[in-house]
């Protein structure tokens, strides 16, 4: 007897086909399998640094030193990445950025197994990780675009790759709060080493094409103007980043005080602080994939104030709560409102702009978002220090607020300069000599 497929579970299939989509290129489907190893280590290091740092000092205002020493070389060195970036072969130069990094978290390994780690070398390194990441971001960024052969996959490939950092974050941290509090801080830095083996070892699998990158300018500082130029001289491209950038900037830090929320307001310890954010993890990923169901990019500029506010107003609500399980909802919640807005504002950029300025509008793109998260986190320690965790967040929360009603207030007017990109991409049909022509996606022309 034959059993009738149900139209529930056909779709259910298509559902997931289409969200996965991206997996059926060779190249990306062994970055995807890789990265998500390796992130899931650098999670690790991550908690494990932060928790390190406050176990050794106990003060909220190195806390955030820590942050902004891991994090300003970004800020810093990001535009002339993005101008390296979009000179030389961005495989070779992942592959590079990969094996430094597993360096770096050798030595932490080392330093800790061996009982000599003190605060000035974690300072150190992780500035050393900063200066690599730098690098790293804009290339990794850009790198996914030329994986990608069919272009209409591009969005549902960042929205992946977003999936693939929060699946991670969201078991990194469970696993460093079990590590740290069973067997201490080194074996989290060890185990990041090793993951980055996975992700090497996908890199020199891939099958890709070298291709020859011509130097039309061989002055850099007239490059890195040229990139200021185009990135800031278009309101769409301007104003995503700089909302972007102000989330990093007073948002973001909300990692920096979480040992403190769990520690004093939580009354709880680092098993708290790992599930707290894993919950972060667990809305980002669910907002990642929901992005990754989209068959458009349409929309997408919508999401982005409205998810800016909401993270803004889950971080006010947190700052608020004495309660264990409330402050883990919100955690979800505001995960997936920080991703929403992130991977959205990430999608947009990588649809409009042109592929010879694409890394240098990624190091602008990592420098908002990475780069003000120092500043940021230096900033929050230091209100922390003066006024409390719970103020420091608030006042974060509330300017998040501030700056998605600013750009909700320009929305209109954003997209109709975009409009024009749309219809030339074929994402907007376009409507000639009175014939609707539909040729979604289609590959604008040279310029």
């Amino acid at each position: 007897m034959k059993v009738p497929v149900r139209t529930s579970d056909m779709n259910d299939a298509r559902g997931l086909k289409t969200v996965f989509r991206s997996l059926n290129y060779r190249n990306y489907r062994l970055f995807f399998s890789g990265q998500s190893i390796s992130l899931i280590g650098t999670w690790i290091q991550r908690i494990a640094m932060a928790w390190l740092v406050y176990r050794l000092t106990d003060s909220a205002f190195l806390l955030g030193v820590f942050g902004f020493a891991g994090q300003i070389p970004t800020f810093l060195l990001s535009p002339f990445a993005g101008v390296f970036t979009d000179r030389v072969n961005r495989y070779h130069l992942l592959v590079i950025t990969q094996v430094l990094a597993m360096v770096q978290a050798s030595i932490l390994a080392i330093l800790v197994f061996v009982g000599t780690i003190d605060v000035w070398h974690i300072l150190l390194l992780s500035i050393v990780l900063g200066c690599i990441n730098a690098i790293d971001i804009p290339v990794r960024q850009s790198f996914v675009v030329e994986m990608i052969e069919n272009k209409n996959d591009l969005g549902n490939a960042i929205a992946l790759n977003s999936s693939m950092v929060n699946g991670a974050r969201l078991i990194g941290p469970s696993i460093a709060g079990v590590l740290i509090a069973s067997m201490g801080e080194g074996i989290c830095f060890l185990l990041n080493a090793i993951s980055y083996l996975f992700v090497i070892a996908s890199l020199l699998l891939m099958n890709v094409k070298i291709a020859k990158r011509v130097n039309h300018n061989p002055n850099v500082m007239k490059e890195l103007k040229e990139g200021f130029s185009y990135t800031f001289g278009f309101a769409p491209i301007r104003s995503i980043i700089l909302l972007l950038g102000l989330i990093s900037l007073m948002g973001m830090p909300y990692a920096v005080l979480m040992p403190i929320f769990s520690k004093e307001i939580l009354q709880g310890g680092s098993h708290t602080f790992g599930f707290l954010m894993g919950a972060s993890g667990i809305g980002a990923l669910t907002g990642a994939l929901y992005l990754a169901s989209r068959k458009s990019v349409l929309g997408l500029e919508r999401i982005i104030p409205f998810a800016a506010g909401f993270f803004g107003l889950g971080l006010v609500i947190f700052s608020l709560s004495r309660l264990f399980l409330l402050s883990l909802i919100l955690m979800i919640f505001i995960g997936l409102a920080m991703m929403l807005q992130m991977a959205s504002s990430n999608t947009i950029l990588q649809t409009i702009v042109e592929d010879d300025k694409r890394g240098r509008v990624m190091s602008f793109y990592s420098m908002a978002f990475v780069g003000s998260a120092p500043l940021g986190s230096l900033l929050a320690g230091s209100l922390a220090s003066i006024w409390g965790a719970p103020t420091a967040l608030m006042i974060g929360g509330l300017i998040c607020i501030s700056g998605a009603l600013v750009f909700a207030n320009k929305l209109t007017a954003l997209r109709k300069l975009i409009h024009p990109i749309y219809v030339q991409l074929g994402i907007i049909p376009e409507v000639a000599t009175g014939i609707q022509t539909v040729s979604e996606f289609s590959v604008p022309p040279e310029k």
